[in-house]
């Protein structure tokens, strides 16, 4: 049933809102009580100087009763349909039910809307729980000073009289404990308060770093132009509280400057219009190295790249060092992410581009291309390891024609979707011969083989 043919329905919910008798509707805009049945029951189209008589008569514009419910409502209500599994679901009458009940279908739309965001908030928290070591640490410093109060409390009152010297210092450790104890369940709450005031989430340098990123869009015009330099931003910024932070947040920044000189925006944007998504081919016109044309991409702003991009940098262990998330591609915030990404193929292969079309499952599971590539990140010598990076470009989205890698030719296969997760522990994926470990998540094959 189209929008314009639940006029009816609106005018009959809109007069037993006011209480209004079908009679006596009738009587007062001058037709009969069997015509008014007819409109109301969709019979009977109505437009012109009766529906005016009608929408003046109920108190309402006449727009309220012909025009339909907002398409963003009604494409909550399919969605909502198509996530309960319900194939039951009158998905045909999903306007009408939005047109006749436009209170209920805001209310289940805007439940189903909260639902959806209270379990991304659950799959993040089993995640942090799981694979945080600061989270850990933090748990374990304040159960062992716990057990150490508990301890000498139970010396202190043990019967007999204690030489006034080891007394006063079982009062004395009794004391500090006490303070370490309150100092760290106080940095545990801190850790693990995630405000709505914003999307900062503090505890770590790291997601010092993050915040401070995430509150400027990823792009420092500031870096662009000169106007200031890395060590001035990091210093003078208010997520960076501690000094820890604001090294890592420097480093970062520096590694930007350095890319906005080699590249400036405006000389950088001529050329990705001209070349296109083809690293490699920027990397050769400005003379610089694979991966930082991806740092120079994923620093771009969606406006001017043209969709939203992601990026990873992690070491040679495969700690993730540097994150920039994007919509589409779930990244864990700590460790232990799938070692199907080509993030991690790219450190197998040093210094060789890598390009990989993945699908990630998951509840907004997508195709996304992805670019990446390992460099050393200190000159090699004789005497020492190299110590290698490596970063991954991700933008989400369709494959990108005519996209290419860098200059290394890929073989046919490597064009189609390749499926990939997020990190095992909140992975759906079935049968994965990299799986370390069962997933907590329903559905899941919870006895399939591990990997060791």
């Amino acid at each position: 049933m189209t929008a314009d043919s639940l006029t009816g329905s609106r005018i009959r919910e809109r007069r037993l809102m006011l209480n209004i008798r079908q009679a006596d509707l009738a009587q007062d805009v001058g037709i009969s009580a069997s015509y008014l049945n007819l409109i109301e029951h969709n019979r009977r189209r109505i437009g012109g100087k009766l529906l005016v008589t009608l929408a003046q008569a109920l108190g309402v514009e006449p727009s309220v009763l012909t025009e339909g419910a907002e398409a963003t409502l009604v494409a909550a209500l399919r969605e909502a349909a198509v996530d309960a599994r319900r194939p039951q679901a009158e998905l045909d009458r999903v306007e009408e039910f939005a047109g006749r009940f436009p209170g209920w279908a805001e209310v289940l739309a805007e439940t189903h809307t909260r639902i959806g965001a209270l379990e991304r908030t659950v799959r993040g928290l089993s995640d942090r729980l799981t694979h945080d070591p600061h989270l850990a640490a933090s748990l374990h410093e304040v159960l062992s000073t716990a057990a150490a109060i508990r301890s000498t409390s139970a010396i202190l009152a043990e019967p007999g009289e204690l030489e006034a010297e080891w007394r006063d210092r079982f009062h004395r450790n009794l004391d500090e404990d006490a303070q370490r104890l309150a100092d760290s369940s106080r940095a545990l709450v801190r850790f693990l308060d995630d405000s709505d005031q914003g999307s900062e989430r503090r505890g770590i340098p790291q997601e010092e770093v993050e915040a401070f990123f995430t509150a400027r869009g990823f792009h420092f015009p500031q870096l662009e132009t000169g106007a200031a330099t890395a060590a001035e931003l990091a210093h003078q910024a208010p997520e960076l509280e501690g000094r820890a932070a604001q090294k890592l947040a420097a480093s970062a920044l520096a590694d930007y400057e350095v890319d906005a000189r080699a590249m400036p925006l405006g000389v950088f944007k001529e050329a990705l219009t001209r070349v296109g998504m083809r690293p490699g081919q920027l990397a050769r016109e400005f003379g610089v190295e694979v991966h930082r044309v991806l740092r120079r991409l994923a620093a771009l702003p969606e406006e001017v790249l043209g969709q939203p991009a992601g990026l990873v940098v992690c070491d040679a262990s495969g700690s993730i060092l540097f994150r920039k998330p994007v919509a589409g591609f779930s990244l864990p915030r700590f460790g232990a992410s799938c070692p199907l990404w080509p993030l991690f193929t790219a450190l197998s292969q040093p210094d060789v581009p890598i390009r990989r079309q993945v699908h990630q499952q998951g509840r907004a599971a997508r195709d996304t291309l992805c670019f990446a590539i390992s460099w050393a990140a200190e000159p090699l010598t004789f005497d020492t390891d190299p110590v290698r990076r490596a970063a991954m470009l991700i933008l989400p989205g369709p494959s990108a024609e005519g996209a290419e890698d860098g200059g290394v030719p890929q073989e046919p296969e490597a064009q189609a979707s390749r499926p990939v997760g997020a990190s095992c522990r909140i992975c759906v994926r079935r049968g994965c011969a990299a799986r370390r470990e069962p997933s907590i998540l329903r559905g899941s094959q919870e006895l399939e083989p591990v990997s060791l």
